[in-house]
């Protein structure tokens, strides 16, 4: 039996779904891009040009959401699907997107440069509880114009593991796809065997930014997968109680879905988001919080009653260094997020608030993940009859150790850890250094780094990403590319 967390029951879910589809008609959702409020218009929505306000009918959101895939699957650079977006599959990639870093033994974050996202990328790399990448790290020696292409331009050239990423303008989503198909092959190479997904961010209560809306709609046209990232924040762009939020971001999400299919029917679509409970004392949003944690399974359920593929940013803190507070904060998190089934999990690294990086944390975090992954497989029966024979075997003599039956189980039962988790004794643990965990973790993140090795790209290939970067990058007033 797998075990499972629920926070919903049907009833409530279904409570949800009809007031988020009155929310699409009365109000309504308000849409900064002419493209698709006529396209909107033109399938039966009461559109206001003027307001740019669009009063979208239920039925025609119903229709959107069923013909939204139920799955689909990510590939890595390979051409092998290593991620699957459906069910109750679970997945974990890094938090995104740190303008801030934090070095180990620091107090005070700074801003992370191209040297630091290439030695985050080895270091994910070498993480195999890490599923996918995201680009994580907004490199600050590059001119904002170009922020969002150069992390994934990155990404590319060093791991070729799945991508959660995101644009940060109109502009700029046809450059990342230009590198994507660069990877791929071709257009049709990149919707068959899609290596990336976007996220892509309805901005609360219910409206959708010029940039957002069109890059929404591109990935549909290119069956690019886009994740919808909806963050109500109770008290403050979204109502103050847990399942209110709930059904602000399903209204948000469903608008996001009707557009998205509109365009381009079954083309594959997440159910996301990135919600918070407000923090009144401080005016923050913590995602660090339990509130937090219940709004994001609660939506996961929503989405799951609806059939879609789920996504939610879990397993971060609010700590401004990796302490105490951090590990607690990102343990419950995977592990709810984990017991949920949400699909894409992403959060590992991150720190205050989704703003900082920290390469320790990651490596402290892939530990959190071995472990979420494990709870969520759950008690399996690995033999019939579960006990008795082994029991009977070894006999009042207790040595389970000699038998065959432990060698053959034990790995397969238990999660090892790597040396990051200390187990040892005391004495143990003293004659290796006495070292904290951040510290361990430290250690570890210099061997993975150093046993990084290079992807073995095409020579073809790196120059055609070479040459799109040189490009754009110059349009940008950049003549020369940082060092990596």
């Amino acid at each position: 039996m797998r075990p499972k967390v629920e926070f919903l029951s049907r009833e409530t879910i279904e409570r949800i779904l009809s007031e988020a589809y009155d929310l699409l008609d009365d109000p309504g959702v308000r849409v900064h891009s002419e493209r698709a409020l006529r396209l909107l218009a033109d399938h039966g929505a009461d559109v206001d040009l003027a307001a740019q306000v669009a009063h979208i009918p239920a039925d025609l959101a119903q229709r959107a959401v069923e013909t939204a895939p139920s799955s689909f699957h990510l590939y890595d650079g390979a051409g092998q699907p290593v991620v699957h977006y459906g069910g109750d599959d679970i997945q974990f990639d890094p938090g995104s997107a740190a303008i801030e870093i934090l070095d180990h033994g620091a107090t005070q974050s700074r801003e992370p440069v191209t040297a630091d996202c290439v030695r985050f990328l080895q270091l994910a790399d070498g993480l195999d509880a890490l599923d996918a990448v995201a680009t994580s790290i907004v490199c600050a020696d590059v001119p904002q114009e170009m922020a969002d292409w150069y992390r994934l331009y990155l990404v590319l050239l060093y791991t070729g593991k799945p991508v959660v990423t995101g644009a940060f303008a109109v502009e700029t989503w046809s450059v990342m796809k230009d590198l994507l198909v660069a990877v791929t092959g071709s257009e049709e190479a990149l919707a068959a065997q899609p290596r990336a997904v976007f996220d892509v961010c309805p901005s609360p209560p219910l409206l959708w930014s010029e940039i957002t809306c069109e890059n929404l709609m591109d990935c549909a046209q290119y069956r690019v997968p886009a994740e919808l990232v909806s963050m109500p924040l109770t008290g403050a762009t979204g109502p103050a109680t847990l399942l209110g939020a709930v059904v602000q971001h399903a209204a948000e999400c469903l608008s996001g879905v009707t557009i998205h299919q509109l365009v381009n029917p079954g083309a594959p679509i997440v159910w996301g988001g990135s919600p918070a409970a407000f923090d009144m004392r401080a005016g923050t949003t913590p995602m660090g919080a339990i509130e937090t944690m219940m709004i994001d399974c609660s939506y996961a359920e929503v989405g799951k009653h609806l059939g879609l593929p789920t996504h939610a940013y879990l397993g971060m803190s609010d700590a401004k260094i990796v302490d105490a507070q951090c590990g607690f904060e990102s343990g419950i998190g995977a592990i709810l997020a984990a017991l949920a089934g949400i699909n894409m999990i992403s959060g590992p690294g991150m720190l205050d608030f989704e703003s900082c990086f920290s390469l320790e944390k990651l490596v402290i975090d892939a530990e959190i993940v071995g472990m979420a992954k494990r709870i969520a497989t759950g008690m399996v029966e690995r033999e019939t009859p579960l006990g008795l024979e082994i029991i009977r075997q070894v006999g009042h003599a207790g040595n389970f150790l000699a038998t065959s039956h432990t060698r053959h189980w034990f790995r397969e039962e238990l999660f090892i850890p790597s040396p990051v988790v200390d187990r040892d004794f005391r004495r143990g643990w003293e004659a290796k250094g006495s070292l904290t965990t951040t510290e361990r973790a430290h250690r570890r993140v210099a061997e993975i780094v150093a046993a990084y090795e290079p992807l073995n790209l095409p020579d073809e290939v790196v120059s055609e990403l070479e040459a799109i970067a040189q490009r754009v990058a110059q349009s940008a007033g950049l003549d020369h590319l940082p060092e990596r």
